[in-house]
């Protein structure tokens, strides 16, 4: 990883792990991501919790109506231990 993404992945880590509370942390997502962010974030992480769940991978895809490619990713990130 690259250091100036190292070091912005660390600042935007800092802020969410300061954020107190459900109502604190929905204001911080709200104001950070647009609506269309907040959907693909959403769906980033049900593919991740099927995956988790055992759901191979052709079927997330089909259930969320998204590409093999985008699942596939998922899944790498999931071996790789950074989810």
């Amino acid at each position: 990883m690259p250091h100036e993404i190292s070091e912005k992945t660390d600042i935007i880590a800092r802020l969410l792990l300061s954020t107190k509370g459900l109502a604190s942390m929905r204001k911080l997502v709200h104001g950070l991501f647009t609506e269309s962010e907040i959907l693909e974030i959403a769906q980033r992480l049900e593919i991740v919790r099927l995956l988790k769940k055992g759901t191979p991978q052709h079927k997330v895809a089909l259930q969320l109506g998204v590409g093999v490619g985008t699942v596939t990713r998922g899944a790498r990130e999931i071996k790789l231990g950074r989810l």
